[in-house]
């Protein structure tokens, strides 16, 4: 991911949907610029990629749960992160 930001998830309650793009919301208020990468942990996607509105979401095992880390990718992170 060339920019980042990690979000802690606030609301557990909401689907992770909903919760992807309140996070996407609040990093094109803060830095102006729509993200495209979500990486979420394992649990939440069961080794799937998804797509939320223009943003990929795919796990990561190095991201907690209950925390997003949401940005800007480039063409390698699909490599890193398919691991």
């Amino acid at each position: 991911m060339t920019l980042g930001e990690l979000h802690f998830v606030e609301n557990p309650t909401l689907d992770l949907e909903a919760t992807v793009r309140q996070a996407a919301s609040d990093y094109q208020r803060k830095y102006g610029e729509s993200p495209d990468l979500c990486l979420v942990h394992p649990s939440l996607l069961n080794g799937q990629t998804r797509h939320v509105g223009g943003l990929r979401l795919e796990s990561a095992g190095t991201v907690l749960p209950n925390y997003l880390w949401i940005g800007v990718g480039d063409a390698a992170d699909t490599m890193l992160f398919a691991q």
